[in-house]
């Protein structure tokens, strides 16, 4: 399904004209060199999928790791790794996207002491959006006190997208692949009907109608007949990785593409960002509707001489190291190419490939407790191990 290879440059795509970088870029360029270096050196971890922090914990990180685990991981050699949560045994990993895929800690901790997990499951296939609450007298979560928030179906095994996070409204959204196979075959990217192939917002503080979740008033499809108004935006492949800008607010998506061009997104509320009409910016199928004006494009593109599946990343905004203020970090797993990219205040972005970042295979990017860029690294993209390392300028 990754077979054709379309030699060009990377791309970033403005609205009325391309800024192109191959390779380093200009002597000028605002985003300046940087090493990848370990951040917990010594230790290996079994598929990493997922690097974040844990509220009220400044001395390490959160690795969740594909076959099961959540690990506490401290900064200090020496130190132990904590098992927060095993579900191993309770999920499928049968293909490589499948298995626990994300997680998210509740914004109102302590208050509310809870975790948000995603995850594949079987018979039938589906994915799974769930909590699991903290267990004080064990110190970790209890996997067996779950309450299920949403069951999605899963016709094939792979296109799980899978980032759950919450936005600076304390809304919980979760980017979900198109359902798999190849070339989307049950059209999901533009169907309002189904919540594949899209990024949905939902309320987990309250319940309505039944359900473990209520709909927020202003998303942008409440009212549509026919749409499920979780849906916050759509005409989406498989959003590997996004996270918000925690000073401007904007939601950046990695959506990996089919044959030809992987994207960057910036997400907006009621946003089409073009699956399966189009790859990128790119023709893919006819369009029936003849909307494709009404199509958001992505802000970064790029094709097959540079990678095959790009990992979304995060936007820098730690005190320690200010020459990386403002810098969105993104990766691709099959290439172990790393960029940096700069969105200007017209709207324009900016990026080059960053050197330095060739040894290692990005499956996810995070940020550490004092904002430092941190990356799961394979080795190989076939590999099954890998390390949290971090980035930062020289």
């Amino acid at each position: 399904m990754k077979n054709l290879i379309i030699p060009m440059v990377l791309c970033a795509i403005v609205p009325t004209e391309s800024i192109c970088a191959q390779g380093p870029g200009p002597e000028s360029s605002p985003i300046p060199d940087v090493s990848v270096v370990p951040a917990l050196p010594g230790r290996t971890y079994r598929e990493p999928v997922q690097v974040l922090s844990m509220p009220g914990v400044d001395d390490g990180v959160v690795v969740v790791e594909r076959r099961g685990r959540v690990l506490l991981s401290k900064f200090s050699r020496g130190s132990d790794d904590e098992l927060l949560l095993d579900l191993r045994g309770r999920l499928t990993a049968r293909t490589s996207e499948e298995g626990l895929l994300s997680l998210a800690f509740d914004p109102k901790w302590p208050a509310r002491k809870s975790a948000y997990v995603y995850r594949s499951l079987a018979s039938p296939r589906r994915t799974v959006l769930s909590r699991f609450t903290w267990d004080e007298s064990s110190g970790a979560f209890n996997p067996d006190q779950e309450e299920v928030i949403l069951e999605i179906p899963q016709p094939w095994g792979n296109h799980n997208g899978g980032t759950v996070l919450f936005g600076p409204d304390g809304m919980l959204y979760l980017s979900i692949g198109d359902g798999g196979s190849a070339n989307d075959p049950q059209g999901a990217g533009q169907r309002m009907d189904t919540l594949l192939g899209k990024i949905i917002r939902i309320d987990v503080s309250s319940t309505q109608n039944g359900q473990a979740y209520r709909v927020p008033e202003d998303n942008p499809f409440v009212s549509i007949e026919g749409a499920r108004p979780e849906i916050w935006a759509s005409g989406l492949r498989n959003v590997w990785r996004m996270s918000f800008d925690p000073k401007t607010g904007h939601l950046w998506a990695g959506d990996v593409g089919q044959n030809a061009w992987e994207e960057i997104d910036i997400i907006t509320r009621g946003g089409n960002y073009g699956w399966n009409i189009r790859e990128g910016l790119h023709p893919f199928k006819d369009d029936p509707t003849g909307e494709t004006s009404t199509l958001i494009d992505p802000v970064i593109e790029y094709g097959r001489d540079l990678g095959g599946s790009v990992t979304g990343g995060n936007v820098y905004r730690g005190s320690s190291d200010p020459r990386l203020d403002g810098i969105y970090f993104y990766g691709d797993y099959m290439s172990g190419r790393i960029w940096g990219a700069q969105r200007h205040q017209d709207g324009s972005v900016t990026t080059r490939e960053l050197t330095g970042s060739r040894r290692y295979f990005p499956s996810s990017f995070g940020v550490a407790p004092d904002g430092t860029i941190l990356m799961c690294a394979f080795s190989g993209p076939y590999q099954r191990s890998g390390e949290i390392v971090r980035i930062k300028s020289k």
